[in-house]
C-alpha cells in the first residue's frame, strides 16, 4: 500500500542540482551541518509547491504562508521575497526544468554554537535549501484510492502546537502514519481534541454526503493551499458546502472522500477505518472537483 504522496520515479532526478544556502550543487553532494537547528532540532518552516506548463502554481498563498510562519517562529529568512523567487528560478533553469516538477524549499534557523535548543546560540544566517525533482503523482492512486485508519494521535490546537504552521517538526505526524501503515492503511485520519474529524497525517480531508461536501471547521488543520482551493471552488460552483465539527460517524455514513494537497491535488478514498464507501473511486464529486482544481492551475 501507499500513500497520497507515492510518486512516479524518474531517473532524470539522480543527476539534479540542489540549491543550499546560495550554491548549486550535485544531489549527492548536498549537505549541511549536524550542527544545523533543522537537523538538531526540527526548527524551520517549508513549502511544497508545483512547477506547472512553465508556472509555479499559486506561488503568492505559498509565500505568504511560508513568510507567516518564519514570523510566527521568529525565524530570519534573510532573504527577501524576490531573492526567494529568484533563487526558485535559478534552480529550476539550472536543472532544464518546465513541467511536471515538485519543489522542496526549506528553511531553517541555521547553524547552531551547540546542539541545543536556545535560538541565541544560532551562528550567522539561516539555512536555505530548495529541492525540485521531476515528480507526479502516481496515476493508478486515482482509482484504487486511498485507506485510511483513524489515529489515536490528535492534532493539537495553536496554543500547543500549531497545525497551520508547515513546520520541520513532524514526528506527531509521522507516529500517526506508522500506525496507520501497521493498521495495514495508507494514512491516518486524525481527530482534533474534542473528538471531531479534523484532518489526515500529510494532507487535509473532504468527504461527500447527500450531494454536500463536508470539511473540518479547519481550527485543527493544516493551513492546506489546496484546501483553500478546493472551498472556493465550491462557493464559485454552487456546490453545497459544510465547514464544521463532525464526528466519525459522519464520516462512516460517506458516498465518497478525497484528501488534499499541493503534490497529489485532490486523492480519492476508497476506504475509512475497514468501510468501504459506495463510490468507487473518483467518486462524482471528487471527479467534478479534480476537474476544477487542474482548470484552476491553467488559469
Amino acid at each position: 500500500m501507499k500513500g497520497s504522496q507515492d510518486f512516479a520515479a524518474d531517473p532524470r532526478n539522480a543527476t539534479v542540482k540542489v540549491y543550499v544556502s546560495g550554491a548549486l550543487v550535485p544531489r549527492d553532494e548536498a549537505r549541511v551541518s549536524v550542527f544545523d537547528a533543522g537537523f538538531v532540532l526540527g526548527d524551520g518552516v517549508w513549502e511544497g509547491m508545483r512547477l506547472h506548463k512553465g508556472r509555479l502554481v499559486f506561488l503568492d498563498l505559498h509565500l505568504d504562508r511560508l513568510f507567516d510562519g518564519a514570523r510566527a517562529i521568529d525565524l530570519d529568512i534573510g532573504m527577501t521575497r524576490e531573492a526567494l523567487v529568484a533563487a526558485l528560478w535559478e534552480t529550476l533553469r539550472a536543472n532544464g526544468m518546465e513541467d511536471g516538477v515538485h519543489i522542496r524549499l526549506m528553511v531553517t534557523r541555521g547553524l547552531k554554537k551547540t546542539p541545543n535548543q536556545d535560538p541565541r546560540q544560532t551562528i550567522g544566517r539561516a539555512t536555505v535549501v530548495i529541492v525540485a525533482e521531476w515528480k507526479l503523482p502516481s496515476p493508478a492512486i486515482v482509482t484504487t484510492g486511498l485507506s485510511l485508519f483513524t489515529s489515536s494521535i490528535r492534532c493539537s490546537p495553536a496554543d500547543m502546537f500549531d497545525m497551520r504552521l508547515n513546520s520541520h517538526s513532524r514526528l506527531n505526524l509521522i507516529i500517526a502514519l506508522n500506525q496507520a501503515i501497521k493498521a495495514g492503511a495508507d494514512e491516518a485520519l486524525m481527530l482534533d481534541p474534542h473528538g471531531f474529524v479534523s484532518s489526515c497525517n500529510a494532507t487535509n480531508f473532504f468527504f461527500v454526503r447527500g450531494g454536500e461536501v463536508w470539511t473540518s471547521s479547519g481550527d485543527y488543520c493544516f493551513r492546506g493551499v489546496t484546501r483553500g482551493h478546493v472551498i472556493a471552488l465550491c462557493r464559485e460552483n454552487g456546490i453545497p458546502l459544510r465547514q464544521a465539527n463532525f464526528a466519525l460517524m459522519d464520516v462512516y455514513g460517506a458516498e465518497e472522500a478525497f484528501v488534499t494537497g499541493t503534490f497529489g491535488g485532490l486523492t480519492p478514498v476508497r476506504a475509512i477505518d475497514g468501510r468501504v464507501l459506495p463510490a468507487a473511486p473518483p467518486g462524482p464529486m471528487t471527479l467534478r472537483l479534480r476537474s476544477l482544481y487542474e482548470a484552476l492551475k491553467d488559469r
